[in-house]
C-alpha cells in the first residue's frame, strides 16, 4: 500500500493519465454518475469537482456507488474467481434484491466457498456486499439529514420495519438516530493466531480485538456509547496502515507502530496504556513494575484494571505483562496468544540481533 495518502490532486492528475500504478490502490467515485472506476477505465474522464477518491472497494460501496461496468473494479485484474465473477454480474442485474444464502445455493454455489472467495478477496462475504449495496447509500442520506422513509425507498424496501432491521444490524443503531450521526468502520484482519476486528475513523485506531475475544461485542457498543457514532462495516487510510504495520510485526520486523490511536479510556487509563507502549518487545514487567514506572507504586490493582481496559491488542502491549512470580496472567485474546505473542517477540528480537 502507498505509505502516506496522496492528494485528490495528484489522484485526478493520475486518473486524466490513466496510471496503472494506482490499480487496486485507490478508486474514483463520480458523483454526477453515481459510478466508481479504476484509475485506468476507458470511460470519458469526469471533471474534477464530480471526483471523489476512496482506497477501498467497501467504502465506495458503503457510500452508495455502484461498480462500474466498462472497468470492473470488483474484479482482480488477472486470474478472477469465476464465481465472484457470476455473483457480481448477478448482483449488479439486480442490485436491489434481498439476497440470502439460499440465492447461492439455487445457482448451483456451494455456500462455504463462496464465502471464502469473497472473503479472500474483499474482507466481506457476497451477502454482507450485497447489503452495503442496499443500505449504504440510505446511511448516507441519513446522516445528512434526509427522511427515513425517503432512505428507506431509495434502498429498496417497501417494508419500514424491513428497513429498520437493515440499519440496526449494519450500523447497531435504529434509523431515526443516525440522523447527523458519524460512522466508524470495522473491518478485519487477518493474522498467525486469528482475525482482528480494527474499527477505525479516518484519523485513527479505536479498537484492535481478537475476533473471538468474549468481552468484543461489550466493548464495541461501549465504544457506539462513548463516541456517538455509528459503525459500519469497511475501511479508511487508518485501517489500511495499522493491516500493514501488523504484517510486518508477524512477519518478524521490529518496526514498531505508528498509528495514530482514540484518545479513549480515563486519564489514569492512558497514562498505564502510553507506559505499556514503552515496553520494548521482547521484555516484560510485573504489574507492580508498570505501578512504579508511572509513580504509583501502591496502584497495582488499578493497574492490573487498565490493563484488562485496554482495547487496542499489541499494539498497546498489555502482553507484556507478567504475573510478579513470572507467570503468565488473564489476557482478553486467551493465555495460549498471550504465550505466542512474547515467543514471537523473543525470536524478533534475537533476529535483529543477529543482523546487526
Amino acid at each position: 500500500m502507498l505509505l502516506t495518502r496522496p492528494t485528490d490532486d495528484t489522484y485526478y492528475d493520475a486518473l486524466i493519465q490513466r496510471d496503472a500504478a494506482y490499480d487496486g490502490f485507490a478508486y474514483v467515485c463520480v458523483s454526477s454518475t453515481g459510478i466508481f472506476c479504476r484509475f485506468t477505465c476507458p470511460a470519458r474522464k469526469p471533471k474534477r469537482e464530480n471526483c471523489i477518491f476512496e482506497e477501498t472497494v467497501g467504502v465506495c460501496l458503503e457510500k452508495g456507488f455502484r461498480p462500474c461496468k466498462r472497468c470492473t473494479p470488483m474484479l482482480r485484474l488477472k486470474g478472477h474467481d469465476p464465481i465472484v465473477s457470476r455473483l457480481l454480474s448477478a448482483l449488479d442485474a439486480e442490485p436491489q434484491r434481498r439476497w440470502c444464502e439460499a440465492d447461492i445455493e439455487a445457482m448451483g454455489l456451494d455456500r462455504t466457498t463462496v464465502r471464502r472467495a469473497f472473503k479472500r478477496q474483499f474482507g466481506m462475504s457476497f451477502l454482507e456486499i450485497a447489503r452495503l449495496r442496499r443500505v449504504g447509500k440510505a446511511a448516507e442520506s441519513l446522516t445528512i439529514g434526509a427522511d427515513v422513509i425517503d432512505a428507506q425507498l431509495d434502498a429498496g424496501y417497501d417494508s419500514g420495519s424491513g428497513f429498520r432491521s437493515a440499519i440496526t444490524q449494519l450500523f447497531g443503531d435504529a434509523p431515526a438516530r443516525m440522523k447527523g450521526k458519524p460512522l466508524l468502520k470495522a473491518d478485519w484482519i487477518e493474522t498467525p493466531i486469528g482475525p482482528l476486528m480494527a474499527i477505525v475513523c479516518d484519523h485513527a485506531l479505536h479498537l484492535l480485538e481478537f475476533i473471538d475475544r468474549p468481552a468484543l461485542p461489550t466493548e464495541i457498543r461501549r465504544l457506539q456509547k462513548n463516541s456517538s457514532c455509528g459503525i459500519v462495516m469497511g475501511c479508511t487510510g487508518i485501517t489500511e496502515q495499522i493491516r500493514r504495520e501488523l504484517n510486518r510485526y508477524f512477519d518478524g520486523h521490529d518496526d514498531g507502530f505508528e498509528t495514530r490511536i482514540g484518545g479513549h479510556g480515563t486519564p489514569f487509563e492512558r497514562q498505564v496504556w502510553e507506559e505499556l507502549r514503552r515496553i520494548p518487545p521482547g521484555t516484560q514487567r510485573s504489574y507492580s513494575d508498570q505501578a512504579k514506572a508511572i509513580g504509583r507504586d501502591s496502584a497495582v490493582r488499578a493497574v492490573a484494571r487498565a490493563n484488562g481496559a485496554n482495547q487496542i491488542a499489541i499494539v498497546i502491549p498489555c502482553h507484556r505483562v507478567l504475573g510478579a512470580d513470572g507467570s503468565l496472567t488473564g489476557y482478553g485474546g486467551g493465555l495460549w496468544r498471550k504465550r505466542w505473542l512474547l515467543e514471537h517477540e523473543k525470536r524478533m528480537i534475537a533476529r535483529t540481533h543477529r543482523s546487526i
